[in-house]
């Protein structure tokens, strides 16, 4: 059984993670970008060497974690680590776990508060780890993977509209892509 660093790092890439190969046969699933994997690794791979390389050995820019309190980083970073696990978990269950035997739009739990919950989720494993230790280098990455996720995002996206038609788009106004609605409207 994977630990669960290792389930959260291998999170949207359903090619390679503790499902299997048999995800890639499945016609309740839609599909997803090209890049989408490996874009996933090199990120996660960028990001993890230079923020370890800065926040332990460098330092070179993690002169803001001097501005706020460990007191105060440290539950805002395990309640974001926390949060993102979550919606990795569910999302990757709700995705991977369940075969559907008509393909339709999935609305339920994680997916009703948010159309991209796993890669939401990965943007929050990076956002709780720079709240840990504040790496302006990192924080570099985290940004550059945040506008990847989105475009690999808005291509699957299409891939979702030409599948499901006014069906997806309904879903789309109704959940937001990325930050979850305080109030319904």
């Amino acid at each position: 059984m994977s630990t669960p660093i290792s389930y959260i790092i291998l999170i949207e890439m359903p090619h390679y993670n503790r499902m299997g190969k048999k995800n890639q046969q499945r016609s309740d699933l839609t599909g997803e970008h090209r890049l989408g994997d490996r874009g996933q690794i090199i990120f996660a791979c960028l990001f993890a060497a230079i923020w370890v390389s800065d926040s332990f050995f460098l330092n070179y820019s993690t002169f803001p974690t001097q501005y706020m309190l460990l007191g105060v980083r440290l539950p805002i970073g395990i309640t974001l680590l926390t949060l993102a696990g979550y919606l990795a978990a569910k999302g990757l269950h709700i995705v991977f776990g369940e075969n559907r035997h008509k393909p339709s739009v999935i609305q339920k739990n994680v997916f009703n508060v948010v159309r991209h919950p796993v890669y939401l989720a990965e943007i929050l494993i990076y956002l709780g780890l720079l709240v840990l230790n504040m790496s302006l280098a990192a924080l570099g990455i985290w940004i550059a993977t945040i506008i990847f996720l989105h475009h690999i995002s808005r291509y699957e996206e299409e891939l979702l509209i030409n599948r499901f038609g006014e069906e997806y788009r309904k879903y789309m106004r109704r959940v937001p892509m990325w930050i979850p609605r305080i109030r319904r409207s």
